[in-house]
């Protein structure tokens, strides 16, 4: 009776454990597409078979070790070849392999098969954001960190998604297939979405594809899941699904602000505009390695706020924002920022922070630069 109740004991302890974990929220999540709830229907399926394998293997495996103990006067028995156990130990494990094998590959195929696709998002990883880019829709931009650098430094008080907060979400539709194409302008990032089932890898010079179809508007949130640098950790993703129809007019409405700033690179801007504008660029592009004070963070990240030498050579700062600086940690910004904003952004840090050149760089300026 005693080796029986030990037997017992130990064939709960794993799925009460396991019902522990679900219980507080450990377990994958179901999420909001059909591949997500796929996976996690396959991802329960494989881990109970698991279970029940344990529970065989280890309740046979303690049995055995109390009911034929040395001190109960037990003998060994001296056996060799048996045909027939061996060949039951081979295949029944090929057998559940191929059990599991079977839907686990018509899963896969479902993954990996992006086809037919209602629209197109090309998903660019740049340190530290993400850039998004609605093909054949004129529409791009670049998600940036959310939380500010006072709550990171424990200044101000953290809100119920810090770090996982970002400007510019992600939109997609309700119940439209979307095709993702996934590269890196510098590192490996990772595009890391739990409640959307697609965690793909973005490779410099390289082009990977997933897709996703949305079954519930909401708010689903992700992060970089490859280490990618000094700020891996603030680089957060959220995806914001609408129904079809708010979609529709959120595109034709970011399709028109982008319209209407293309127009701004032909007219005249104010110090006061660019100023406005470059700060708002500023903070959300160029503070997470040069500071918000401008004090960098040298070796890697010099200083702008006093930077004389970069002051007095106004030629040198636009190529570097345009083109960044070959072998260091400067990125270029020529396929991240519109002209708008690099005109903005460079007249702002030479006019920051006590530089006070009196620079001002225009938007057509730097339109030719990037036509050349």
């Amino acid at each position: 009776m005693r080796t029986f109740i030990v037997w017992m004991a130990g064939c709960l302890v794993v799925p009460l454990m396991t019902t522990l974990a679900m219980a507080n929220g450990w377990n994958m999540p179901v999420g909001v597409t059909d591949v997500s709830r796929e996976i996690h229907s396959l991802h329960m399926t494989i881990f109970w078979i698991c279970v029940v394998i344990g529970v065989v293997v280890f309740g046979v495996m303690f049995y055995s070790l109390f009911r034929f103990r040395h001190s109960k006067g037990a003998k060994p028995a001296h056996f060799h070849e048996n045909t027939l156990v061996e060949v039951l130990w081979t295949a029944v494990p090929l057998l559940i392999l191929v059990g599991m094998a079977v839907p686990a590959t018509a899963t896969l195929k479902k993954m990996y098969d992006p086809s037919d696709a209602d629209l197109d998002v090309m998903i660019t990883g740049q340190q530290w954001r993400w850039r998004y880019e609605y093909l054949g829709e004129d529409v791009a931009f670049t998600s940036n960190l959310g939380t500010s650098r006072e709550a990171i430094s424990g200044a101000e008080e953290r809100g119920e998604h810090y770090l996982l907060e970002v400007d510019e979400p992600l939109v997609l539709p309700v119940g439209r297939k979307v095709r993702f194409l996934l590269t890196s302008d510098d590192v490996i990032h990772s595009w890391w979405v739990p409640d959307l089932a697609v965690k793909q890898d973005t490779i410099p010079g390289f082009v990977n594809e997933n897709w996703v179809r949305i079954n519930e508007p909401g708010i689903y949130r992700g992060q970089c899941a490859e280490l990618c640098g000094m700020d891996h950790g603030f680089m957060p993703i959220v995806v914001h699904a609408m129904e079809g129809e708010a979609f529709d007019a959120w595109l034709a409405e970011r399709k028109e602000a982008a319209a209407q700033e293309a127009q701004g690179v032909d007219r005249e801007w104010s110090m006061e505009e660019l100023m406005a504008r470059g700060k708002q660029s500023y903070d959300a592009v160029c503070a997470s390695c040069h500071q918000p004070d401008g004090s960098g963070n040298p070796p890697a990240f010099p200083a702008l706020a006093g930077n004389q030498a970069l002051m007095d050579d106004r030629e040198r700062h636009i190529d570097t924002v345009v083109n960044g600086v070959s072998g260091a940690a400067m990125p270029a910004f020529r396929s991240t920022l519109n002209p708008v904003e690099i005109a903005a952004v460079i007249t702002y840090e030479r006019n920051a922070w006590g530089n006070d050149t009196g620079d001002l760089v225009q938007p057509a300026e730097i339109a030719e630069r990037l036509a050349d």
